[in-house]
C-alpha cells in the first residue's frame, strides 16, 4: 500500500492530498444550501509533503474520465464505502482544481457534513489520485506533472492553508429544516401505516 506524507491512504495504491475550505469568497470556496464548491489543489503551491502539483497536472485525467462517461467520486473521509454527494463540475484553471458539487440530504452523513461545514468544524478538501508522472527540481520538491484523479473527499485535516472555504451562510441550516419538516408532514400524512419512531444506535467506527 502506498502511503503519501500527506496523510494516511484511504484505499490501496492511492496516495492523498489535502486543502482548506476558507473563510471569504476570495479564497475559492462556499457553501451554500446543500451546494459546495471551492478548490481541491492548488498549482504552484508546496504541500506539507513537500509536493507541487503543476498546472496541467488533471487534464487528461479529466479528459478520460468524460470520455468513458464517469465522474470523480465525492466521498467522506476517503472512505469508498461513503458517498456523500455528487460533484456536478471538476476542472483545471489557472489556480488549480475546481470542484463544485452537491451534498446528498438523503444520506445521512452527507447532512452531517452539512451542519459540519456550517458551523466551521468541517473545512478540509482532499484528493485522491495516483501519480502518473512526476520530477523532482534542484530544491529537492516533487512537481506532479501527471495524476489520475479518482475521488475528492471532505476531510477533517487540511495540508493546504491557502485553499479554504468561505462563505457560509444560514441557507444550509434552513434547508436542513425544511427537508425535516417535509419528512415530519409526510409521516403525518401516512398516519397509522407508519411505525412508531425508533432509536438507532451508529456503531463505533
Amino acid at each position: 500500500m502506498t502511503q503519501s506524507m500527506d496523510g494516511p491512504v484511504a484505499h490501496a495504491g492511492l496516495e492523498t492530498k489535502f486543502c482548506r475550505f476558507g473563510t471569504s469568497e476570495s479564497d475559492g470556496a462556499t457553501a451554500q444550501g446543500l451546494e459546495i464548491e471551492g478548490y481541491a489543489s492548488l498549482f504552484g503551491a508546496v504541500d506539507q509533503g513537500n509536493d507541487i502539483v503543476d498546472p496541467g497536472a488533471y487534464a487528461a485525467s479529466l479528459t478520460a474520465l468524460a470520455a468513458a462517461g464517469r465522474q470523480v467520486k465525492m466521498l467522506w473521509q476517503h472512505d469508498p464505502a461513503q458517498p456523500i454527494g455528487v460533484w456536478d463540475e471538476v476542472r483545471e484553471d489557472a489556480k488549480g482544481l475546481y470542484v463544485k458539487g452537491r451534498l446528498l440530504p438523503e444520506i445521512a452523513r452527507g447532512r452531517e457534513a452539512a451542519e459540519l461545514i456550517a458551523a466551521g468544524a468541517l473545512d478540509g478538501l482532499s484528493i485522491g489520485y495516483r501519480t502518473k508522472r512526476a520530477s523532482k527540481d534542484a530544491q529537492g520538491r516533487r512537481h506532479l506533472t501527471e495524476v489520475e484523479l479518482w475521488e475528492v473527499s471532505l476531510v477533517t485535516f487540511p495540508m493546504l492553508p491557502e485553499a479554504r472555504v468561505g462563505h457560509k451562510t444560514s441557507c444550509l441550516e434552513d434547508d436542513w429544516r425544511s427537508l425535516a419538516e417535509a419528512l415530519r408532514a409526510a409521516r403525518l400524512a401516512l398516519g397509522d401505516q407508519v411505525p412508531a419512531e425508533t432509536t438507532s444506535k451508529r456503531s463505533e467506527e
